[in-house]
């Protein structure tokens, strides 16, 4: 079992998705003109204009929810795993991958604004809409559209839920030696309040839990790294020279350390690969780029804050070991220990003898938790897709409430199985996501940027943020209808 998902994970994750990921963050980087840097103000403001509605959540329950999904196992075990494969230089790549990938975030979600809908009360959208009506609702974008949604449920309802589930299980039986089992019945049980109450108690938990725990983890790192801060500059240039070779130690390892930056960083911050958009397109605002600004601001907290955080504690304290070619031990300073979240627990424990485990524990429950929540809502728009195509309707009661089955299950089933296995599954799901979606937005690139410089051009000519609104038609974006439905009502309400 195990050899055939390697051997599938080897043709997903070969060079070339790595390139797509570098390459795409690049274009749309270039073609933003690095709007990453120039609008960090403009993203920072917009996190608190949005308003809730009936139908959708705010932009910063949004953004909350999208972090969900994006601050979990990979900050903590994701970042470890790097390290440990690729050697302190994966660090690099990882927030070089966050950079670029800041441009591919806004633009799958503000496609997945544009082309949004509304069903049952709730906006959905995401790649699998945009990829439908964004290619011209022809027979070919709605198989594709499908194929990415079931891709889609395969790895966020069935995969990757696995993956963080038993990272929590690793980590809370090293710091309370509490059986797995017990964890399994434990998380079922409050992920299933939570999932049954839809994506409004979705993001209003993401919205308490996030920015708290998030802190909380963030300003642990700083107390650490101030006491350790005479090491700061060897371990900023330890960094730096792996990430391209110059330091010896990790020479003979360059291919995987870039390998196992971008894989990871991609893994962590989730730019490009398909699963912001169903958090963003979920938001009430009054133009497409004014969520896909806020989206781009997250892969910077996931992984310039977050796993950077991770990052320094496991280097600075020396708690980590590096694998090189063919299981050769380049750096052993904790013989024996497996991969993942122990890095870190020894890491805190440095400053407080015993404090660690406990503490990364409870911080990659949180983690982890928020994360299966945001993994539901994701897998539920696409199922929601899905049953839409199948029946000709809107109804998929059926079809989601089988998904909560199948998530819960996948939960339980991860806290007991290998670790090895869990994130080789993972690595498939989000593989396979990111091959299909990047895909799709280079192909719907003109798209996103008449969105994106409609949105400048409106706010340098002086019209206030609130008053800024998106008309597709002005635009020639065709297949909008949501927007033209919405603009249409704002003029009969002028009148």
């Amino acid at each position: 079992m195990e050899g055939i998902v390697n051997a599938i994970n080897n043709v997903i994750w070969s060079n070339w998705l790595v390139y797509l990921c570098l390459g795409a963050g690049i274009y749309f980087s270039f073609r933003t003109r690095f709007s990453q840097v120039r609008n960090i103000k403009e993203m920072v403001t917009l996190l608190f204009k949005g308003e809730k509605s009936a139908e959708g959540i705010s932009s910063f329950q949004a953004l909350c929810t999208a972090l969900a999904g994006r601050i979990g196992t990979g900050n903590i075990a994701g970042v470890a795993t790097a390290i440990a494969m690729g050697g302190p230089g994966a660090l690099f790549w990882m927030w070089a991958i966050a950079f670029l990938g800041a441009g591919s975030a806004f633009a799958e979600s503000a496609l997945a604004q544009i082309y949004k809908e509304e069903h049952d009360g709730q906006y959905r959208g995401g790649p699998a809409y945009y990829i439908e009506k964004g290619f011209g609702n022809t027979t070919f974008s709605k198989w594709y559209g499908i194929l990415f949604a079931i891709a889609t449920v395969l790895a966020t309802g069935l995969f990757l839920p696995g993956v963080q589930s038993n990272s929590i299980a690793v980590a809370v039986k090293n710091a309370f030696n509490i059986n797995p089992q017990i964890i399994a019945i434990v998380l079922v049980i409050l992920l299933a309040l939570i999932i049954f109450g839809g994506i409004k108690r979705i993001g209003s938990a993401a919205e308490l839990i996030v920015p708290f725990m998030g802190g909380l983890y963030i300003l642990m790192s700083l107390v650490i790294i101030a006491v350790n801060i005479g090491q700061l500059p060897d371990v900023i240039a330890l960094i730096f020279k792996s990430a391209f070779g110059a330091e010896q130690a990790f020479a003979g390892i360059i291919g995987s350390t870039i390998a196992w930056g971008v894989k990871r960083g991609v893994y962590s911050n989730e730019a490009g690969q398909g699963t912001g958009p169903q958090a963003a397109a979920a938001a009430e605002v009054t133009h497409p780029a004014k969520q896909g600004l806020v989206q781009a601001f997250s892969v910077y907290v996931d992984t310039l804050f977050v796993c950077s955080a991770t990052g320094f504690m496991i280097l600075m304290t020396g708690s980590y070991n590096v694998i090189g070619e063919g299981g050769a031990m380049i750096v052993e300073n904790l013989p024996g220990a497996e991969i993942g979240p122990i890095y870190t627990q020894t890491a805190v424990s440095s400053l407080i003898p015993g404090f660690g485990e406990a503490f990364v524990a409870i911080a990659l429950f949180f983690f982890a938790f928020t994360t299966l929540m945001a993994y539901y809502y994701i897998a539920e728009v696409n199922v929601t897709y899905i049953c839409k195509k199948i029946t000709g309707g809107s109804s998929s009661k059926l079809g989601i409430n089988l998904l909560r089955i199948v998530l819960l299950g996948a939960v339980a089933f991860g806290c007991v199985k290998t670790a090895a296995l869990a994130w080789t599954l993972g690595d498939i799901g989000v593989g396979s996501m990111a091959w299909l979606n990047i895909v799709a937005i280079l192909g719907l690139s003109n798209i996103a940027m008449k969105c994106f410089k409609d949105y400048e051009s409106q706010l340098k000519s002086g019209v206030p943020r609130e008053e800024i609104y998106f008309d597709p038609k002005k635009l020639g974006i065709e297949n909008a209808d949501f927007w033209v439905e919405r603009n249409k009502q704002r003029v009969k309400n002028i009148k």
